[in-house]
């Protein structure tokens, strides 16, 4: 089978994955994409999700929160906010995160006039401790 170069960095971390791959499935502002070797030139920006990594017949789930893609037939390099792996998140820590970003988003529903809470960011705490927890494969 086919192949095509992934390459993920983070701005703290330097690179976290750079492997050769069958297919990425990601999730752009545009919705979820699959990507094959091959794919025509592409710019997407990436919401916070658990990223699918299918390689030597496996599959890889990665957290990113958020960041950029970059396609092109030979290469897909990615930007990531923050990328992690199963074995590098905390499921307690993860757990607590999700906890306060629902609480959040629940104190901004109930008086969204008098709130201060930045509901954006509350959401996209949720989506990043969502997406920690599904690579993690810890139900909520």
């Amino acid at each position: 089978m086919s192949t095509i170069k992934l390459e993920l960095v983070t701005p703290d971390g330097g690179k976290v994955f750079a492997h050769e791959i069958e297919m990425l499935i990601v999730r752009s502002t545009a919705g979820e994409l699959g990507i094959l070797p091959k794919h025509a030139n592409l710019l997407t920006e990436l919401q916070p999700h658990a990223m699918r990594v299918k390689a030597d017949g496996t599959e890889t789930l990665v957290a990113i929160g958020g960041g950029f893609m970059e396609v092109t037939p030979e290469k897909i390099t990615i930007l990531a906010d923050s990328a992690e792996m199963a074995e590098g998140i905390d499921a307690e820590r993860a757990k607590a995160a999700y906890k306060r970003a629902e609480d959040r988003i629940a104190a901004y529903k109930n008086s969204p006039k008098d709130s201060d809470i930045d509901i954006k960011r509350a959401e996209a705490a949720l989506a990043r401790a969502k997406a920690r927890l599904l690579v993690k494969n810890v139900q909520v």
